[in-house]
């Protein structure tokens, strides 16, 4: 499922909740794509040491890790169908 998360100054994302197919298959360059240089060099890191089993974990993981992140940084739901799937999947309260 889809939600749509919108910051002060009017910039809007559309993120995935749940498992990432994309990280699965492209790894690193997903947080890449996004601006999310941290998360890049961290999943590019941890892939190598691992022989790529982290990007298996990631791909769980990723999307929850994006989503805190952009509400640490003041994005907020922009509708009602958003706000209740970060209600129900405990992000938001």
């Amino acid at each position: 499922m889809m939600i749509r998360l919108i910051a002060e100054d009017g910039q809007m994302r559309s993120v995935k909740v749940g498992f990432s197919w994309t990280v699965f298959f492209f790894g690193f360059l997903v947080p890449i794509c996004r601006g999310d240089a941290k998360w890049a060099v961290i999943m590019f890191a941890a892939s190598v040491l691992t022989l790529f089993f982290a990007q298996l974990v990631f791909s769980f993981t990723y999307n929850g890790t994006y989503i805190r992140e952009l509400l640490s940084k003041g994005y907020r739901p922009e509708d009602e169908y958003s706000r209740a799937v970060l209600v129900a999947k405990g992000y938001i309260a």
